[in-house]
């Protein structure tokens, strides 16, 4: 148990790294999957464009869904929008830096598939079959057929076993000319992406330097004040149990000794020790009373003397308020800082 709990604690130190290596064995999977997917083009007008664009838009949909879920974040950001402001107020710049941190891990293995599928060539060959153009690439000397007719033969070009429209285009000019279309769609696509992530991970930071401090600095704050409130919880917990358990045992040991069964045994001496990690917190109404307070009104990002919590709110209720203009000793030194 100790080794799990030591294997645990290093993904949560090292989660932003644990995150990418995520993201990038999911980028990795995609191109497995693709290349261990069987693509069979159903040649069929109105069918081909459903198959093919549904292939390419969605797989990467679903994979950036699954980025999401990966993610531990997810969570703690959609807690941290849907609390209570209490007396702690939420800072929209530092939602956005959160969700934009997650979305760019998850777009990962989406923007991989979508690039392997373009390379490749085979879903714009079966979507835009019908759309080649038969006065560049086809035979003006071809038996007049009807628009429909013509659909359903351009619509086999994918399937070369099928194909009875020699006459009309040759199936390797069309299907090299689709290709051809499909990998330039795809370099294009895998340029605009690296543009992309170079502008947001290089010239972010360069136009707010400030903000993207604070936004940076209070969502880590967010994330490490959560893992130490799970933590302190489950040490809660576990004291809280071992005295329950303890005084169990103390008062079967009572009505034993009193039927006159065996003596009683002496108390454990660590008992004194988790009763002190309770906190004063020592029945279950008062345990869901704090809980509740901490969703409802977290305490506010301001150290001062430890107070007990009254109420649903905290202590210091009473301290004159802060005029509106009046900055924080904090914030006045942070931006003194920078």
């Amino acid at each position: 148990m100790d080794k799990f709990r030591m294997i645990f604690q290093f993904f949560q130190s090292n989660q932003e790294s644990f995150m990418n290596g995520i993201c990038g064995i999911m980028a990795l999977a995609s191109t497995q999957m693709y290349s261990a997917f069987d693509f069979n083009c159903p040649c069929l007008p109105h069918y081909n464009l459903a198959y093919g664009l549904g292939i390419l838009l969605v797989p990467p949909f679903i994979l950036f869904l699954l980025g999401f879920v990966l993610n531990n974040n997810i969570s703690m950001l959609a807690e941290e929008w849907r609390r209570p402001r209490g007396r702690r107020g939420k800072d929209a710049a530092v939602l956005r830096y959160m969700f934009c941190s997650m979305a760019q891990r998850a777009m990962i293995a989406p923007a991989v598939w979508v690039s392997v599928t373009l390379l490749d060539g085979k879903c714009i060959t079966c979507a835009f079959c019908t759309s080649v153009p038969l006065q560049t690439l086809g035979n003006a000397s071809h038996p007049p057929l009807s628009q429909g007719e013509v659909q359903r033969v351009l619509a086999r070009i994918p399937c070369k076993e099928i194909y009875n429209g020699q006459q009309l285009v040759a199936n390797e000019v069309a299907v090299r000319y689709l290709r051809c279309i499909s990998q330039a769609l795809g370099w294009c696509f895998v340029l605009l992406m690296t543009t992309l992530a170079f502008l947001v991970r290089s010239l972010r930071p360069c136009f707010s330097q400030a903000a993207f401090l604070k936004s940076r600095y209070w969502s880590h704050y967010i994330d490490i004040e959560r893992k130490l409130f799970d933590e302190t919880c489950a040490e809660h917990a576990r004291s809280f149990a071992k005295v329950c358990i303890q005084q169990f045992f103390e008062g079967m040991s009572t009505d034993l000794v009193a039927a006159r069964c065996h003596l009683p045994r002496k108390a454990p001496a660590d008992a004194g020790e988790a009763a002190e990690k309770l906190l004063g917190i020592t029945d279950q109404g008062t345990m869901n009373l704090a809980l509740k307070s901490w969703h409802r009104c977290k305490p506010p990002l301001h150290l001062h003397p430890p107070a007990l919590p009254t109420g649903n709110g905290w202590a210091g209720e009473g301290q004159p308020p802060r005029h509106p203009s009046a900055p924080r000793k904090e914030t006045a030194a942070y931006y003194s800082w920078v």
